[in-house]
This record gives C-alpha cells, structure tokens and sequence, in this order.
C-alpha cells in the first residue's frame, strides 16, 4: 500500500464489555445467556461492541493511508517501547486516554471518541473521520496540544508510579489504612479509608465525588462554606490536590491534615504502618499495585515530564 508519509502511528485499542464477557463464558451465546439470566440487554453489548469496531475500522483505514500503524491492545501499553516521535492514537473510553499518557514522553497523543453517544469523552474531543483533518494538522504543528500535569510517587525502594488523574494510597480492602501523613513541616499519623492525589486533569473525576460528599454534609448541618478547590486548577497547573478519606479521630490519630495542595517545593509524604494489604495505584487501576507495607515510605510530586493531548 503507498502512503502518504513514512510517519509512524500506534493505534492503542481496547476490548468492549462483550470481547471482555466472551473472553470469560467462551462464547457469544453463552455471554447472552449470563446477561440475560440476570436481567440485562446484551442487545446493547452488541450495539456498543458493533459501534466500537466500526469505528476503529475507519481509523485504520485511513491511518494506514497516511503512515506506518502499528496497533497494540491496552494491555500490551505498559510494556511497548514508543519512538520519541511516534504519533499515538487511542481509540476508547476516556480511561485509555488517562492510561495511556503515562507511558509516553515527547509523544503527540490524539483520544478518539468511538460512541459520542455513550460516552461523554472529556479526553476524546475527535472522531475517527476526524482523523483525516487532524493528524496532518498535528504533523504540520497547527493543532493545539496541551501539556498535562502528571503526579509521580517515588517509593524509598526506588520503585516509580505516575498518575495521570490520580493516586491512591491506602489498603487494597475496605480496612483502615495506617500511616504517617507529612505535609509541609507538619506530620501527623492518620487512620482513613486513604489518600487521593489529584492532577488538575482528574479534578473532575475522584476529587470532585469527594467534594461533593463532602459538600453535602456541611448543607444538611448548616455550612455556608462549602469545599472548593482553586477555580484555576486546569490540566497545566503545577500542583495537586490531597485528600483524605473518612479520616478517623483517636487518641493516636489525627484529623487536621486532610486537604491541601502538594507542589514542587513542598512534596506529600507518607510513611506505612500497615503490615499488610497496602498499596498504591493510580488511576483506577487497581490491579496494578505497588505494595506499600510496614517500612515502606512513597513521597507524591509533580513528575517530570509532561503529557501532550491534542485538542
């Protein structure tokens, strides 16, 4: 096939609900059959796994017009070597798109929405036939991109976990998480349900469900101040949010370290006190786990480098 360019393009895709429910019952009919059982629509799996394809069909189509693609499956993301000048597009749910940022660099990064219907795509502003507009716009540098602050926790083990919306740390049950909480030149040892560090690019996403809990307490008691954060915490602003959850009171923990920001100059610390069950993820991937037990200690800044969304 000639091409128009010597470009090279990496198509990230992901499985829907009905490869995912195939991959477990074997077969169409028996996916059918435990869906419907339970009183659910597979006729709306079959449309949303129909729309999705159909989609990354047109994309295909015209990336391998344009350049050289390369197609790998979510899965496959945290362990593929990208070229410093490879072009990503990511093909899903605006998850992929967060999921996906975190093991790139200097890469351009394009979020298609393939079911606008479905999906609200914050992180997805195009559409697979958009595609024939936007990646020579991208090539050409005319298209906007926009640099996304990413959080970075580095453990005292030398391991590394970047987050693009947020991090987690606290237990992987509904039990307490234990630990010692640094903020600034304050510390304080916690009881919670755990930490959340948000970016500005998730700050509608975990953060903001925890506001608004939050919110809705200080309504029924009277509060006229309600918890906010900055009004210019965009996807480029150089700091993060912390937030503690379900913070418990005792005579051995403390609840005034809850909520603050984490910056360059003043990283968050944490120290674990949990024999077992600790960890760390980030955004939402919560099988990609870093244990965080008695002596290990994780210090949440800003990461180095920088996503590049195309908007």
């Amino acid at each position: 096939m000639k091409r128009l360019t010597d470009r090279k393009i990496v198509l990230i895709t992901q499985k829907t609900r009905l490869e995912d429910l195939i991959k477990r019952y074997n077969t169409v009919g028996q996916a059918q059959f435990y869906i419907e059982h339970y009183g659910g629509d597979f006729e709306d799996y079959l449309i949303e796994d129909r729309t999705y394809h159909d989609a990354v069909r047109c994309a295909v189509s015209y990336l391998e017009s344009y350049g050289r693609l390369q197609i790998i499956d979510r899965e496959f993301v945290p362990g593929f070597l990208f070229g410093e000048k490879d072009l990503v597009v990511v093909i899903g749910r605006d998850g992929l798109v967060a999921n996906s940022l975190k093991y790139l660099s200097t890469q351009k990064l394009i979020g298609i929405n393939p079911d606008p219907a479905r999906w609200d795509g914050v992180l997805l502003p195009f559409t697979a036939p958009d595609l024939e507009k936007i990646v020579p716009e991208t090539d050409s540098g005319i298209r906007r991109v926009r640099n996304i602050t990413m959080a970075q926790a580095t453990l005292n083990n030398g391991q590394t976990l970047i987050g693009v919306n947020d991090i987690f740390i606290g237990q992987r049950t509904h039990a307490s998480a234990r630990y010692t909480l640094t903020a600034g030149s304050e510390s304080e040892q916690q009881s919670s349900s755990g930490i959340i560090v948000s970016t500005g690019l998730g700050a509608t996403g975990w953060l903001k469900s925890i506001l608004a809990g939050a919110s809705g307490i200080d309504r029924f008691c009277g509060v006229r101040e309600q918890p906010r954060i900055d009004s210019a915490f965009t996807w480029e602003s150089d700091y993060l949010y912390y937030t503690v959850r379900e913070p418990y009171p005792s005579r051995t923990t403390g609840v005034d370290l809850v909520f603050g920001t984490v910056s360059r100059n003043a990283p968050l610390k944490i120290a674990s006190q949990m024999a077992y069950n600790g960890v760390i993820f980030s955004d939402g991937m919560e099988q990609d786990y870093i244990e965080f037990n008695s002596g290990a200690a994780v210090e949440i800044g800003i990461c180095c480098n920088k996503g590049n969304l195309v908007i």
